[in-house]
């Protein structure tokens, strides 16, 4: 790879249309488009372009089986310069996790699943003795770089009779190591009435849109008390789609609410990317500009809402000085069939495709 190398012809979110050069893995200028003089350029008109996407929830452990993907498969090749491991792995295998991310190209960080077994098995937090402390802190000390969290699926087939067991012990490892919490809310008990009250500042809630009985909504539509006092308090929200954890009915009440910031995130893995409903983050974006939101609040949540939750701001921003992680997008105006997890189709006229990425200064074509 040259280099230095120019981005030409590229729109901001802004509107405003812009030249990049990129130079010894950094971004060294902005300019005017069509300022750029460079033999070695890449002309982009009627592209946009933003600070690399970043997906908060996803599942790249690629031997686990069900949940598992090769890394840049749900990442570069998709538009993504950042994906975070939502907790495939705990104590026993996250080394092996930290090895394949240093022969990817995607950036990759983790949620350290608290239960030590990570998703070797489905009912990961059913026996409390998966819920090794002692090999938790070993794990976060050592990859302190690379762990920006830690996982707990709290749902009915995962804790089982443990109920809200698992998350008070989640609760004191996150105290212990100064991590904050990513929680899986699904099907109960225990109820997210339970759920919540235990989550602080800076944990976050992902799942947020599924449609399940035991959601964030009450029966008339608004959100459960619970809910807004953990949004009011500081306690972030993720959409985690997946393949049974996203409801265009209830993303219509998220809307209609005025539910927002969130990050949307994919929790994708090797199944629902290849045969949906998931697919992409680009498509699962595309599905909240069909819910109403704009492009830029869209991208916002797939760029600066996730970079802060991984307190890596430097990777949710466009700065010259900065090493370029930067995401090539298009806004197709087509009509396009977007699925949900619970099976209900809708028809949305714009679709968000990925068209190229810059990581860690070397573009690639997707």
């Amino acid at each position: 790879m040259a280099n230095k190398f120019a981005l030409q012809n590229l729109k901001l979110l802004s509107g405003e249309k812009v030249d990049f050069v990129i130079d010894d893995r950094k971004i060294s200028e902005i300019i005017p488009a069509g300022s750029s003089r460079l033999a070695n350029s890449k002309n982009f008109s009627d592209c946009y372009v933003s600070s690399g996407w970043i997906d908060l929830h996803v599942h790249a452990f690629e031997d686990l089986q069900p949940y598992g993907d090769n890394i840049d498969e749900i990442g570069i090749k998709q538009g993504v310069t950042t994906i975070v491991d939502a907790g495939s792995c705990g104590a026993d295998q996250l080394v092996d996790l930290v090895n394949n991310s240093r022969i990817s190209k995607t950036n990759v960080f983790a949620f350290l699943n608290v239960s030590r077994i990570g998703l070797t098995r489905i009912d990961e937090l059913s026996n409390m003795a998966w819920l090794d402390e002692s090999k938790l802190m070993k794990v976060v000390e050592q990859y302190n770089d690379f762990i920006v969290g830690l996982k707990a699926r709290i749902s009915k087939s995962v804790v089982k009779e443990q109920a809200l067991l698992p998350l008070k012990k989640a609760r004191l490892f996150s105290e212990h190591t100064n991590l904050p919490l990513m929680i899986h809310i699904g099907s109960g008990p225990p109820s997210v009435e339970e759920i919540l009250p235990l989550l602080k500042k800076h944990d976050i809630v992902t799942h947020f849109l599924n449609g399940k009985a035991n959601n964030l909504f009450d029966r008339s539509g608004k959100p459960l008390p619970a809910f807004i006092d953990a949004i009011n308090r500081g306690v972030h929200i993720d959409v985690g789609h997946g393949s049974a954890s996203f409801s265009f009915s209830t993303g219509e009440l998220a809307k209609r609410n005025d539910i927002y910031p969130f990050s949307i995130s994919t929790d994708i893995y090797r199944k629902n990317r290849m045969n949906g409903p998931v697919y992409s983050l680009g498509m699962t974006a595309s599905k909240f500009l069909y819910l109403g939101y704009t492009l830029e609040e869209v991208i916002h949540a797939i760029t600066v809402e996730p970079a802060k939750r991984i307190n890596r701001s430097d990777l949710g921003r466009i700065q010259v000085g900065d090493i370029a992680n930067l995401s090539i997008f298009s806004v197709e105006n087509t009509k396009v069939q977007l699925v949900d997890s619970d099976g209900e189709s809708r028809v949305g006229n714009q679709i968000i495709k990925p068209r190229g990425v810059v990581i860690n200064g070397e573009f690639i074509t997707c």
